[in-house]
């Protein structure tokens, strides 16, 4: 959600960065809610699960009733929040409330592909969300990243839960739609997003505006020969994405990580790494040159 308000080159405009945050806090109280729903349907199912049964609810320690009433107090706090900053961010609420608490949770779920899709739609509307409140514009080519990477992230969740599911010999514990897809197609998906990714955000960057070093830290970029120089400096950030995606894969492979992507992006240090650099790349770039 914070992807709007710092490429559109708002983050130093007083009152944007906190209406971003103060978003970020009205759509956490939504998703939430979502998460406790989806695990109260399931609770059943996951207490069958080699590893969703050490979640609170299935796991019993978080008591059924305290969940629904997290549940309820979230969405009613989070809509009525949200309506009462932005009416464009109050219809991308309630669109991923009734997309990924009802249409996921009850129909789309079990239908392959339109399970990722799904999945990713809600990647998608956080990054609008962060848009509108902001009345941000955002970039076709940025569209596409964002697109390309949200369906990376959800089909390297759909790959992990079969490797670690078959790893595990409970085969019994497989959900209907991942018996729909063998390993060779999610293979494909992976490797498919995965460059739409990267190559997309290449072509973001090389379609942003271009940068002059004009009395700022970066002034002695000036000063370097032609041959050094680039109308098109945010390129440069594009080898940590690559290698961002690299290592995203390798997890997903190597280490069957990728059902979780909140859990990596906080707990593998070379990818840490990686996303405090491009962040750091991105900011110098944009705000200090």
């Amino acid at each position: 959600m914070l992807a709007p308000v710092v490429f559109s080159g708002l983050l130093l405009v007083p009152g944007r960065l906190e209406k971003v945050v103060e978003a970020i806090v009205v759509f956490t109280l939504i998703s939430a809610s979502v998460y406790i729903f989806n695990d109260l349907l399931d609770i059943e199912a996951d207490r069958k699960h080699p590893f969703k049964r050490k979640r609170p609810l299935a796991s019993g320690e978080l008591p059924v009733s305290l969940a629904v009433f997290a549940m309820l107090a979230g969405v009613i706090i989070g809509l009525a929040w949200a309506y009462a900053m932005n009416m464009f961010f109050f219809g991308i609420c309630l669109t991923y409330l009734v997309v990924s608490g009802l249409l996921y949770t009850y129909w789309l779920k079990n239908i392959p592909i339109l399970d990722v899709i799904t999945i990713a739609t809600g990647y998608i509307l956080r990054v609008y969300a962060g848009a509108v409140v902001i009345d941000a514009h955002m970039n076709v080519w940025f569209l596409l990243t964002v697109i390309s990477l949200s369906l990376f992230l959800a089909v390297g969740k759909r790959k992990s839960e079969m490797t670690l599911l078959r790893g595990s010999g409970n085969t019994a514990a497989v959900r209907e739609t991942l018996k729909r897809y063998t390993e060779e197609l999610l293979n494909i998906y992976t490797a498919m997003f995965a460059t739409a990714s990267w190559l997309s955000y290449a072509l973001f960057t090389f379609n942003q505006p271009r940068i002059e070093f004009e009395g700022k830290v970066l002034t002695f970029l000036s000063l370097l020969p032609k041959t050094f120089l680039s109308e098109k400096w945010l390129m440069a950030t594009i080898p940590l994405v690559v290698y961002g995606v690299m290592r995203y894969m390798q997890l997903i492979y190597e280490k069957n990580e990728g059902e979780s992507p909140e859990r990596i992006l906080l707990s593998d240090k070379p990818l840490i790494i990686t996303v405090v650099l491009w962040g750091v790349m991105v900011l110098g770039l944009l705000y200090v040159a």
